[in-house]
């Protein structure tokens, strides 16, 4: 997956050293929204109208569209580059002047760049549009609409045994997760049962060719290792130190011997009530364990956990970041998959996760139980936005062909 670096502003563009424009010469846009991906997008100082013109804060768009940006005081000058599998696109604006420089080449723009009340503005269509986002006006509903351009990110699928339909869009993600295992009532790792198990073979299609297409495609196979707290059996395997010992040896060796290049972790359900501070101690523990192993073998590890702003409190994502590769942000089921989830709880949930490790640690859970097509890009937005790692989808087998041709439009897919 190729890595395009994205660098904040310099804090030095919101500075109010520029001569602001008189107070009649420009309106607010009170009721102007400016939707990106189907969220509404913050700003510091609100849209303004300037001659027909919505114009935005500088720092709010160019952050959000992840471009990388510098200013020259001495020629009031502002240089917004990106660049994208090995090219770059370069803009410079200039405050007071009606010309930019596309490449260098002159460019004619409806406003020059300006500073109202303390901030820098700048024509909000000329600049998205340079940068390969769409832009669209609704004069209805006085909503300025952006589509974020399409990004190369890290992608990670989910593989189950209902799988195997869309086992044709493995090669396209970066990683695939297949659960194949699990933690059974008794506490034991298992992979046999009715379901996160072993599955058969498929006439000639087996689950070792499956895996091995996969790895020799470039996709890295993952062991998912599942469970539920149900019936306590999570909470039998934490506090039993001899059980936790053999069950993350077990874990390993399964994944090892079966050709895996990672586990992907999946217990649920921890921290609902009781000592939730006991419970991530003890959870902790058990990772702790668990990655020991598995770097010791070779094998990287995903973690997947419920959100912060879930019910389940029983998750240290601090503590976890440092054992693990990276977390996967189960941002669903919010309303128990009755539609698609509700916008505020999955930004909240990235938010919240945020302030507990790095961006580049995180990854997005969107589940195709709750989204379908025409929402799927929007959650893809709020990970872009926050330029987290990547996303991950629940599940091959439920994203059918319409929301994986609208998934396509939004990444680049391996």
């Amino acid at each position: 997956m190729k890595i395009i670096g994205k660098i904040l502003l310099s804090s030095v563009l919101l500075a109010g050293s520029f001569s602001a424009i008189p107070a009649d010469a420009a309106k607010a846009a009170g009721k102007v929204s400016i939707m990106l991906d189907g969220y509404p997008l913050s700003f510091p100082v609100e849209p303004t109208v300037l001659k027909g013109t919505t114009m935005v804060p500088f720092r709010a768009i160019s952050e959000a569209l992840g471009i990388q940006v510098t200013w020259n005081q001495k020629e009031q000058k502002i240089t917004a580059t990106k660049k994208e599998d090995g090219v770059s696109k370069q803009v410079v604006l200039t405050i007071g002047s009606k010309q930019a420089l596309v490449d260098g080449k002159s460019v004619a723009l409806a406003n020059a760049p300006q500073t109202i009340r303390s901030s820098t503005m700048i024509p909000l269509s000329f600049f998205s549009q340079q940068f390969g986002a769409g832009v669209a006006w609704d004069q209805k509903t006085q909503t300025v609409s952006i589509t974020s351009p399409k990004e190369d990110m890290y992608t990670l699928g989910f593989y189950a045994l209902s799988s195997f339909d869309e086992r044709a869009y493995v090669p396209s993600f970066d990683s695939v997760a297949f659960g194949w295992s699990r933690i059974d009532p008794s506490g034991q790792f298992t992979m046999e049962g009715k379901e996160y198990k072993w599955p058969q073979a498929a006439g000639e299609v087996t689950p070792e060719s499956i895996l091995q297409d996969a790895a020799q495609q470039g996709t890295s196979p993952y062991l998912m290792v599942y469970s539920v707290d149900s019936s306590g059996e999570l909470t039998k395997n934490l506090e039993d130190q001899a059980l936790q010992e053999t069950t993350t040896s077990q874990i390993v060796e399964a994944a090892s011997g079966k050709g895996f290049k990672g586990i992907a972790l999946d217990l649920e359900g921890l921290g609902l009530t009781g000592d939730k501070n006991k419970v991530k101690a003890e959870y902790n523990a058990f990772v702790k364990k668990l990655s020991a192993k598995a770097r010791a073998a070779g094998l990287k590890l995903t973690l997947i956990l419920h959100p912060l702003n879930s019910s389940y409190a029983g998750y240290d994502y601090k503590s976890l970041s440092g054992l693990a590769d990276d977390l996967v942000i189960m941002a669903y089921a919010f309303e128990q998959e009755k539609g698609p989830e509700p916008l505020k709880q999955v930004d909240e949930a990235i938010r919240l996760a945020l302030k507990e490790t790095s961006k580049d640690k995180l990854i997005l859970g969107i589940s195709f139980g709750s989204e379908n097509a025409g929402t799927v890009n929007t959650k893809i937005g709020l990970a872009k936005r926050y330029d987290l790692k990547g996303v991950a989808f629940w599940r091959l087998g439920l994203i059918g062909q319409p929301a994986w041709a609208k998934i396509n439009e939004s990444i680049e897919m391996k």
